[in-house]
């Protein structure tokens, strides 16, 4: 199992945090887009790294079109010598339309055709096939000898693709090198519902599971001391409580019955009650979707619930030691 860290996006910190990390024993450094693009920081963090993985997680795709994000992830992935994880996803509309001004059409029908688009220009581009790439929201059709990078030593970056619901799932398995799943999730409906899905569209194109990397850094509370431990709990609660309340994280509940939940969250959502919101998490669903105890029980807990089916996650120790926390990693990563 691998194990990456978050990075922070402010370029300040990104050479000192990436080699703390990659001496830590970290697998790989992951950078959201949210207040600042992805791809430059992980671009400093290639270059006062050797071996780290660098993973967008998430960059998104529709506020860019196939060809730019192919250009970016290209430069990105060759300058650190094939070490970039291309994680996209596709935001929610309001931000595509009104903070990106971008065409927002079918979710799901334009991801696939942004993946299959991207995969024709790395055709072009390593493979040296012809572009003529006609999708039913992208047209790729030129691509002149000027036009194509000539630095294809590390061939094509890999790209993993962020998804909650069916539609995306299936994507992520027909196309993809791999999937990242929301950390809003049980291990009941991963395996009930997520890994089913995900064989059914590996096995379209041949693909065994075991080749289809599975990134799934579930909601974790722990801590070092009892005021730690507290405040960590307190905030898995918050946050298992505001995924719950959106309808599109409802099937998690649902499969363990818990359905009404979800809509008395979304009821005191709109009303912004969040302290009662927290309130209407029980113990037995914090602990059920979040992992919850002290650093070796939480590693404990992370390699029964998923050891077996995920090859990637993430984790933190807030407040521990650098020795502390390389334990734990050199723990997380050991047999079952």
């Amino acid at each position: 199992m691998k194990i990456d860290a978050g990075l922070s996006a402010d370029m300040r910190e990104v050479s000192d945090q990436v080699r703390r990390l990659e001496a830590l024993g970290y697998d790989g450094v992951r950078v959201s887009e949210l207040n600042h693009d992805p791809f430059l920081p992980l671009t400093l963090a290639a270059e006062h790294s050797e071996r780290i993985e660098l993973v967008t997680s998430v960059a998104v795709a529709f506020s860019r079109n196939p060809m730019t994000m192919a250009q970016l992830a290209h430069d990105l992935n060759a300058y650190s010598k094939g070490r970039l994880i291309l994680g996209l996803g596709s935001q929610v509309k309001p931000h595509i339309e009104r903070r990106f001004s971008m065409p927002w059409y079918k979710a799901a029908r334009q991801m696939r055709d942004f993946l299959e688009a991207m995969q024709a220009i790395f055709d072009c581009w390593y493979d040296g096939e012809q572009l003529d790439y006609v999708g039913e929201y992208y047209q790729h059709t030129l691509m002149p000898r000027t036009f194509r990078p000539d630095n294809i030593e590390a061939g094509r970056p890999r790209v993993t693709l962020s998804a909650t619901g069916p539609l995306m799932t299936k994507i992520a398995a027909e196309i993809a090198d791999g999937m990242i799943m929301h950390p809003f999730s049980s291990e009941k409906f991963m395996r009930e519902v997520t890994i089913p899905a995900i064989e059914q569209g590996l096995g379209k194109r041949g693909v065994a599971l075991i080749d289809f990397e599975l990134d799934y850094a579930p909601i974790v509370a722990t801590g070092t001391t009892e005021e730690s431990m507290q405040r960590a709990t307190a905030a898995a609660r918050d946050r298992i409580a505001f995924y719950g309340s959106t309808e599109a994280y409802k099937p998690v509940f649902d499969v363990h019955g818990w359905g009404d939940l979800q809509v008395e969250l979304n009821k005191l959502n709109k009303r912004e009650q969040q302290g009662e919101m927290a309130a209407l998490i029980s113990d037995e669903v914090l602990h059920t979707i979040a992992i919850v105890g002290e650093p070796d029980e939480v590693v404990t807990a992370m390699k029964a619930r998923f050891g077996d089916l995920i090859g990637r996650t993430g984790f933190a120790l807030p407040g521990g030691s650098d020795e502390e926390l390389a334990a734990c990693l050199s723990r997380l990563r050991e047999p079952s």
